[in-house]
């Protein structure tokens, strides 16, 4: 269980980095993503693109 907290939170730390470039696609507006401004900078967690993200590479990877 400790084990897939840690991967959950490194992935947002990752997808929270690549926001940027991700949000060209589409991805880190999907309604489960939060967004807040605090003290003038938005910080951004992306909770659904990350569960998406990691359903496709576990389909990737299944399949494969």
């Amino acid at each position: 269980m400790i084990r897939w907290v840690l991967v959950i939170f490194l992935a947002v730390i990752v997808f929270s980095s690549a926001l940027p470039w991700l949000e060209k696609l589409g991805i880190g507006r999907l309604p489960g993503d939060v967004r807040f401004r605090l003290f003038g900078k938005t910080f951004s967690l992306p909770f659904a693109s990350t569960i998406l993200i990691s359903t496709v590479v576990f389909l990737l990877a299944r399949f494969l």
